[in-house]
C-alpha cells in the first residue's frame, strides 16, 4: 500500500492530488509542524533522515522529493497517463515544467518568504533598523524582480494552451501548481497575470484536487 507522509500546509498536498487523478489507492499519515520553528516534527525523521515532506512509502521503498514522487507515481500507474507521449514537443515542454516548479519557481519564492519573516522578527532595538534595511533591499533589488520575470515568462507561457506542457492536464500542472499558489499568497500574483490566476481557478474546481484537500485535511500554505 502507497503511503504519504503528509506535513500540514507544505508541497505533500502535490501528491495527493496526483494519487487522486491517477486513481491509485493510498493511505495519509498526517504530521503537524512545531507550532513555534513551524518545521516538520522529528518523527519525520524515522521516515527519511532529512525529517521532511512528502515522502512516500510503498512497502520497503522510501521515495522523497516531490519531482521523484511523482515520476514514481506515473510509472506505478502504468501507461501515459499525465504525461505526453515521449519524443513529442509536449514531452520536452512537459519535463522542462516539471524540473522548473521545484527547480526555478520555488527558491526567490522561499528567499521572500525568509526575508519578511527577517523584517518583521522580534530583535533587539539597536540592530532592527539594519536587519530590516537589509531585507529590504534584497527583496526589492533581487527577490522580487526575479519573482516578476517569473510570473511573466509563466504567464506568456499560457497564451498558446490552457496547461503548461499542452491543451491536456500533466503532471507538470500537478507540480507547478504549488508555487504558483505560493505566489498568490505571498509572491505579488493577482490579475495583473490573468492565465496564471485562471490556471488556479480551474485546478481549484477539479474533483480530484477537492478529494485531496479532504484526504490531507486544512491546507493553508507553507513553505
Amino acid at each position: 500500500m502507497l503511503t504519504v507522509h503528509h506535513l500540514e500546509n507544505s508541497r505533500s498536498q502535490r501528491v495527493l492530488w496526483l494519487l487522486e487523478e491517477l486513481d491509485l489507492p493510498y493511505e495519509v499519515r498526517r504530521y503537524a509542524r512545531d507550532p513555534a520553528t513551524m518545521l516538520a516534527p522529528a518523527e519525520l525523521r524515522a521516515v527519511h533522515p532529512l525529517g521532511k515532506a512528502p515522502v512516500l512509502t510503498d512497502g520497503a521503498q522510501v521515495v522523497a522529493e516531490t519531482g521523484a514522487i511523482v515520476e514514481y507515481l506515473l510509472d506505478r500507474a502504468g501507461g501515459q497517463r499525465l504525461r505526453p507521449a515521449p519524443g513529442t514537443p509536449e514531452f520536452l515542454r512537459y519535463r522542462y515544467w516539471l524540473h522548473f516548479a521545484e527547480g526555478s519557481a520555488m527558491p526567490p519564492l522561499l528567499l521572500k518568504l525568509v526575508f519578511d519573516r527577517v523584517a518583521s522578527a522580534p530583535m533587539p532595538f539597536f540592530v532592527r533598523p539594519v536587519a530590516r534595511g537589509i531585507a529590504r533591499r534584497v527583496l526589492a533589488s533581487f527577490v522580487m524582480p526575479n519573482i516578476e520575470a517569473q510570473l511573466d515568462f509563466m504567464e506568456a507561457e499560457l497564451e498558446r494552451d490552457a496547461w503548461f506542457a499542452g491543451p491536456e492536464l500533466t503532471a507538470a500542472d500537478v507540480m507547478m501548481s504549488f508555487p504558483l499558489e505560493a505566489a498568490a499568497q505571498r509572491g505579488g500574483l493577482d490579475a495583473g497575470h490573468p492565465r496564471l490566476m485562471e490556471f488556479l481557478k480551474r485546478i481549484h474546481e477539479r474533483p480530484a484536487y477537492r478529494r485531496a484537500l479532504e484526504r490531507g485535511g486544512h491546507y493553508a500554505l507553507g513553505i
